[in-house]
């Protein structure tokens, strides 16, 4: 894909696009709280191909191959803030036709996008995204932490995020962890969502039960449908991709 540097709201986030396929929809990738496009490696062609969907994957401010962040204290509504700046990005590539492929804090943006902007989010696959705060989530990000300072994760994580890593993971790490944080909850928006959703969840993630998945699909307003996997942890896409593309593709297939 065709990497380049867009500004949004003074903010320069990197892009991939493809657009390969005419008259068909563009899946847009979100990464999850760590994660980058490099990071997504070839699921995003290999879907592309299985759907024949166009496709666009970004690095969020901060991550990846974007500016780094100004900061890393965030606001409690800070994915609410994504989803406003993914639109804005959607509007700076003239893109109206989108299905949304998120992963964990990609996931939420991808539902608060499809709340808030029901006229362009076509549809929405929803991958171990968070709706509220478990205390199995927070356990997830306070081991990670210990892991980040015992362990040659921050190293690992430099090869794709450069210099920003520390920021980074204090911006996810911190405001999980923050009192004013556990009271957040998004699940006030889900009634606005009415593009069609696939909520695709392991059976064993380390960061949610599967609570997340049950009280979003019962509460959106349009089609929905869920896809447990058993033994699979929170990253379905690179732990059983087969499965995952191969479902994927079938709900896409059902709409467009």
């Amino acid at each position: 894909m065709k990497g380049r540097i867009i500004e949004v709201r003074g903010k320069n986030l990197y892009t991939e696009h493809d657009n390969l396929f005419e008259d068909r929809p563009t899946i847009v990738f979100l990464h999850d709280s760590l994660g980058s496009v490099q990071l997504w490696r070839d699921f995003p062609a290999r879907l592309s191909e299985t759907a024949q969907c166009n496709i666009l994957a970004y690095d969020r401010l901060g991550y990846g191959k974007s500016f780094p962040m100004f900061t890393h204290e965030r606001a409690v509504h800070y994915m609410e803030l994504e989803a406003d700046l993914l639109n804005d990005l959607l509007t700076e590539m003239d893109l109206d036709k989108v299905i949304l492929f998120g992963h964990s804090d990609g996931g939420t943006i991808a539902l608060i996008t499809a709340a808030k902007y029901p006229e362009r989010v076509k549809a929405v696959i929803c991958e171990a995204g968070h709706i509220f705060v478990e205390e199995v989530t927070l356990k997830g990000v306070c081991e990670a932490w210990e892991a980040y300072k015992t362990t040659n994760l921050a190293e690992r994580l430099q090869k794709y995020h450069g210099d920003k890593v520390d920021t980074l993971f204090k911006a996810w790490t911190e405001t999980w962890t923050r009192d004013d944080y556990r009271s957040w909850n998004i699940e006030h928006l889900l009634k606005h969502i009415t593009a069609p959703l696939l909520f695709i969840q392991g059976e064993a993630d380390e960061y949610g039960t599967l609570d997340q998945v049950e009280k979003t699909v019962s509460q959106v307003s349009g089609y929905a449908e869920k896809y447990i996997i058993p033994g699979i942890g929170h990253t379905p896409h690179k732990e059983a991709p087969e499965l995952i593309l191969k479902k994927a593709a079938e709900f896409i297939g059902k709409f467009f």
